[in-house]
């Protein structure tokens, strides 16, 4: 893409919950500005809008270009996140920074709360007159972000958690007449949970139950699903989120908290609040496991489609900065056809901002407690492979 408009730094900036591949994200953005004569440098900010307030920068552009790829491999935020909201006084100064450093070009990396906090940003800067393209480069562990076939990060989750699930349903295997509820990370919807999905190989093989919030569920329901199965098998593996919630709307009498300061409130010990529920209605040895930030910060499970789109995100946000868009959020759009290809588009940071993308309804299974095939078939390429867990002849 050709360069128009004003000549000027840019910045990039993490929002939120780091991933897996969010540093791929990154490394893309600024190993594809290098060379750009519109961009005299780049700059990244530490710990998010707490950093930006406090003109906490290091030169991005100066990083060798080994370590930037060695860093795209490496989980968490190489830059520091944080999770603070953006006041409505706080725009005036962060456009008075960003013009006595001149930068023209600004990246969110983030997820709903960052795309609105950018959309703000880029609506301030047009108000005041002020030349700024403002790019979102979605994120998101959750999968929630909307206008995009899926979210950088949540690939590479949804793997782990399918691997841990499967090792988790070995284990109990090996040593039966128990009952495991495996809580996975996701606030109130179930992309995450629904992945475990992909640790089945064979008939009967973990997770026995998936519940999702999307579909809320009685304690007396899940404990009769647990009944049926361990009475069949011998022992159940539950795959539940945090977010997962009783027909009344609570938690199953988990502790809840909101984190951070914000509004949402999430269980802080729902997996074990369940089981100990299971254990004393079906008098079942029951435990719960809780992955927890072992989901998104495992580079062992990083997937190669998921860090290979990251990347992609990033070089895109720049391309289309360059190009004089602005107010804009990179998508993944996947094309059609029998094998998985996917490419990048953009849409509104104001078609995205403070919007959450459900798990569709279609895709959870009539009994409630599981996922359909088809959700299967959309999920796999992102996550890449799951082995199955060998097993010897005759067991």
């Amino acid at each position: 893409m050709a360069s128009h408009g004003p000549r000027g730094a840019a910045l990039a900036i993490h929002g939120g919950g780091p991933t897996a591949v969010l540093n791929a994200s990154l490394a893309g953005a600024v190993l594809e500005a290098r060379g750009r004569r519109a961009i005299s440098r780049f700059l990244g900010v530490r710990f998010g809008v707490v950093g930006l307030l406090k003109e906490d920068f290091i030169d991005l552009g100066a990083q060798p270009v080994e370590l930037l790829e060695a860093i795209s491999w490496t989980p968490g935020s190489a830059l520091g996140s944080c999770r603070r909201g953006v006041d409505e006084a706080d725009y005036p100064l962060l456009l008075d920074i960003l013009a006595r450093r001149q930068v023209r070009f600004v990246f969110f990396m983030g997820g709903n709360g960052t795309m609105c906090a950018a959309d703000r940003l880029a609506e301030a800067a047009r108000a005041a007159g002020y030349e700024l393209r403002v790019i979102g480069i979605p994120k998101t562990i959750d999968n929630d972000l909307d206008r995009t076939d899926h979210a950088p990060g949540y690939g590479s989750a949804a793997r782990f958690v399918a691997c841990a699930v499967r090792d988790i349903g070995g284990d109990l295997w090996s040593l039966r007449e128990r009952v495991t509820v495996v809580e996975t990370m996701g606030r109130n919807t179930g992309w995450l949970v629904a992945a475990s999905a992909l640790a089945r190989h064979r008939e009967d093989d973990p997770p026995h139950l998936i519940y999702l919030p999307e579909h809320p569920v009685s304690a007396d329901r899940i404990a009769g699903d647990v009944e049926r199965v361990y009475a069949r098998l011998g022992y159940c593996v539950v795959a539940v989120c945090e977010g997962q919630r009783d027909e009344d709307g609570e938690p199953f009498g988990a502790d809840a908290f909101a984190p951070d300061g914000f509004d949402r409130r999430l269980s802080a010990n729902l997996g074990h609040t369940l089981a100990r529920g299971l254990e004393r209605r079906l008098k079942l040895r029951a435990r719960s496991e809780k992955p927890g930030l072992l989901g998104r910060s495992s580079s062992l499970f990083i997937s190669a489609a998921d860090h290979d789109e990251a990347m992609r995100c990033g070089r895109a946000a720049v391309q289309a900065a360059l190009a004089g868009v602005s107010g804009m959020m990179i998508t993944l759009v996947r094309e059609p056809g029998p094998d998985y290809r996917c490419s990048t588009g953009l849409t509104e940071l104001r078609s995205v901002a403070g919007r959450e993308r459900r798990f569709p309804r279609q895709w959870i299974a009539a009994k409630g407690s599981d996922v359909t095939p088809e959700f299967l078939a959309w999920v796999a390429p992102l996550a890449g492979e799951v082995p199955p867990r060998p097993r010897l002849q005759g067991c």
